[in-house]
């Protein structure tokens, strides 16, 4: 399904609409937080840099001097501010439209969480694991239509999930890590969409998406972090040539939670060029993120890892 002429203008008005980003500090963040403002959506700005989220909400008032912002701390990289940034949002609002599993890290030097999960592996799925299982209630009991939407990546094609090393601890390749982390966020979401269709929940759409090359400063993250100017130079170089714009990047994000059409279980991204850049599409993603099993299996690991179960049946999440 492809509508080549969908852009953020034609979301619906969001007036007195929720929604939740993470990472809305930065690139396809703070684009995809700009177009909910501009749209009328009351915005959680969730981010682990609160002063720059501060910056980047005076930036998008300028322009939507009316948004309603709520610039809000988490870090994905530790349970105990995921649970405290869950608890804080449910104690002060009533309702949760959409939830934006955007913030990640990409292709960093072996690093690990507060908790001792890989970098990747906990910021990129196990965090917003957590973070969507603690929100559930919130989902679940708002009126109308609500959805999670998980921001995976085309590398998602060249994961696989290594049960037995999950955290890289026996071996460790930073393009490896983050491809799995990409295919656990496609796991997760149609998993999540599987689990809420078989408990007869269907006012609640879980789809994934993927921003193709888009221009932003998470590909320069690596480079810095390993002292590497050659590299850097080369992602900028990459970018200016190949990548089409974070705000460009940002529009599946935007058609999955907002356009009509999208029942869950999808999969948006660009349709242009490999897939990279143009107008977003409901497309296929690869073979390995539609295998029941291994997205069964991953569920219950993250269960076990996090302490965050999902309880579909009494419509609560229980934190051990």
């Amino acid at each position: 399904m492809t509508d080549s002429g969908w852009t953020a203008e034609r979301m619906p008005d969001m007036t007195g609409e929720t929604v939740i980003v993470t990472g809305a500090n930065s690139g396809l963040g703070y684009e995809v937080t700009r177009a909910f403002a501009r749209k009328g959506a009351s915005v959680v700005m969730a981010c682990r840099r609160t002063n720059h989220a501060k910056t980047m909400k005076g930036k998008i008032l300028t322009e939507a001097p009316d948004a309603t912002l709520d610039v809000r701390e988490i870090d994905l990289a530790d349970l105990s501010s995921i649970r405290a940034f869950a608890d804080g949002f449910e104690s002060e609002y009533d309702d949760l439209c959409v939830l934006c599993n955007n913030a990640g890290v990409m292709a960093v030097p072996r690093d690990e969480t507060a908790d001792g999960f890989e970098l990747q592996f906990g910021v990129n799925h196990l965090g917003h694991f957590a973070l969507t299982g603690l929100l559930l209630d919130s989902l679940l009991e708002t009126d109308g239509e609500t959805r999670v939407v998980t921001q995976s990546s085309g590398l998602h094609e060249n994961g696989e999930m290594v049960f037995d090393d999950l955290q890289g601890k026996r071996e460790y390749d930073k393009w490896d890590a983050y491809a799995q982390s990409k295919l656990a966020n496609v796991l997760f979401a149609y998993e999540l969409d599987r689990r809420l269709g078989d408990a007869g929940i269907d006012d609640v759409a879980s789809v994934a998406c993927h921003p193709g090359y888009a221009s932003t400063n998470l590909q320069g993250r690596g480079p810095r972090q390993e002292g590497s100017t050659l590299r850097l130079w080369t992602m900028r170089i990459a970018n200016a040539v190949l990548a089409q714009s974070a705000q460009r990047g940002a529009l599946p994000m935007l058609y999955a939670a907002t356009a009509g059409g999208i029942t869950g279980g999808e999969y948006v991204g660009p349709d242009g060029l490999m897939n990279m850049r143009g107008p977003p599409s409901v497309q296929s993603s690869g073979d390995r993120s539609y295998d029941e099993a291994v997205a069964g299996r991953l569920w219950d690991t993250s269960e076990e890892l996090t302490g965050v179960t999902y309880d579909f049946r009494r419509s609560k999440s229980v934190s051990h």
